[in-house]
C-alpha cells in the first residue's frame, strides 16, 4: 500500500475506535434504539441521490437486519447495562472469530490452521474477560456485545453471499432497512414519554452524537473501507480494523477515564492476538517454471 493509503486506513480505523466513546456519550442523551434510528435515518438520507445497487428488496432486508439492526441492537443496549467503550471496542471485534466459523458452516470455507488457533486464542481471551464481571462491567453487557458480534459476522457472510456489489452504494442502501424497526423498538421498549423527553431535551451532545455515527463512522468509514478495498485485496485492507481497538482502548482512557485491571488487560490482549492470527493474509505458494 502507498503511505497515502495507509495513512487513510489508520485514520479510519481511528473514526471506528473513538466511534464507541460517542456511543456511550450518545447513550448519556438518548435511549439506545432511539439513538440507533436517528444514527441510521441521517446515514440513510445520501439513497436518495444514489442508485440502488443490483440486489433485490429482499435481499437488502435480510443484510441490513443482521449487519446493522441485529449489530446494534444488541451493541447499544450492551453499553447502556455496563459494557465500557474500550472494552467494548475489543469485544465486538471478535465478530472476525465468528465470521469463520459462519462462514465454515454456511459457505463451505474451511478454516486455516493459523484461523483455528487465532480462533482458539481469542476464544481464551473472552473468556479472561469474563472472568472479570463485576468490576466495571455486567455479564449481561459482555453477552449482549457478543450477540452484537455474532450478528455483525453473519452480515458479512450475507454480503458475500451477495456477490460482487459495490461497497459504498450498499452500505448507504443498507441504512433505510433499521431505522424503522428500532423506532417500533422504541416505542414499546423506551415508551413515548422517554421519546419526548429525549428529542425535547436534546443536547448539542446528543445533537454531535448522531452526526458523528452517522456521517463519519457510517458514510465516510464504510466509504473509505470501499475505496481501499477497491484498490487492494481483502487480505490487504482487513488486517487495519485491529487498530480500532488500540484507538477504542485508547480514546476511551483519555476522554472517560476507563482503566483495565491486569487480568482484563491480558484478555484484551490475548483477543486482539488471536484475531491477528485469523485476518492474518494466507502465505501464497509460488509455483516453479516447469509447473506453471
Amino acid at each position: 500500500m502507498s503511505l497515502k493509503h495507509i495513512a487513510l486506513a489508520v485514520f479510519l480505523t481511528a473514526i471506528w475506535g473513538f466511534n464507541f466513546v460517542v456511543i456511550r456519550l450518545g447513550l448519556d442523551s438518548l435511549p439506545p434504539f432511539l439513538l440507533a434510528a436517528l444514527r441510521f435515518a441521517v446515514a440513510a438520507v445520501p439513497a436518495f441521490f444514489i442508485a440502488r445497487p443490483a440486489l433485490s428488496w429482499s435481499r437488502l432486508f435480510v443484510i441490513g437486519m443482521a449487519l446493522f439492526f441485529g449489530q446494534f441492537a444488541f451493541l447499544f443496549p450492551a453499553m447502556t447495562v455496563g459494557m465500557p467503550p474500550g472494552l467494548a471496542s475489543v469485544v465486538l471485534q471478535s465478530q472476525a472469530f465468528f465470521t469463520v466459523l459462519f462462514a465454515a458452516t454456511l459457505l463451505g470455507e474451511r478454516p486455516r490452521l493459523m484461523q483455528l488457533a487465532g480462533c482458539a486464542v481469542a476464544g481464551a481471551g473472552l473468556v479472561t474477560i469474563a472472568m472479570t464481571t463485576g468490576l466495571g462491567f455486567t455479564m449481561g453487557g459482555l453477552l449482549l456485545a457478543l450477540a452484537a458480534a455474532a450478528s455483525w459476522a453473519m452480515g458479512n457472510v450475507l454480503v458475500r453471499m451477495a456477490g460482487k456489489v459495490d461497497m459504498f452504494p450498499l452500505i448507504i442502501w443498507l441504512c433505510l432497512i433499521p431505522p424503522l424497526p428500532f423506532l417500533a423498538m422504541s416505542f414499546v421498549f423506551e415508551g413515548w414519554p422517554a421519546i419526548h423527553g429525549a428529542l425535547s431535551g436534546l443536547s448539542a451532545i446528543g445533537i454531535g452524537s448522531i452526526l458523528y455515527l452517522a456521517i463519519l463512522a457510517t458514510i465516510v468509514g464504510f466509504g473509505i473501507w470501499g475505496y481501499l478495498l477497491r484498490i487492494y485485496p481483502a487480505s490487504t485492507v482487513a488486517p487495519f480494523s485491529l487498530l480500532v481497538p488500540l484507538f477504542g482502548t485508547l480514546s476511551a482512557y483519555l476522554v472517560l477515564g476507563e482503566t483495565f485491571s491486569p487480568m482484563r488487560l491480558a484478555g484484551m490482549v490475548l483477543v486482539v492476538f488471536g484475531l491477528t492470527f485469523i485476518v492474518w493474509p494466507a502465505r501464497r505458494r509460488i509455483a516453479s517454471p516447469g509447473r506453471a
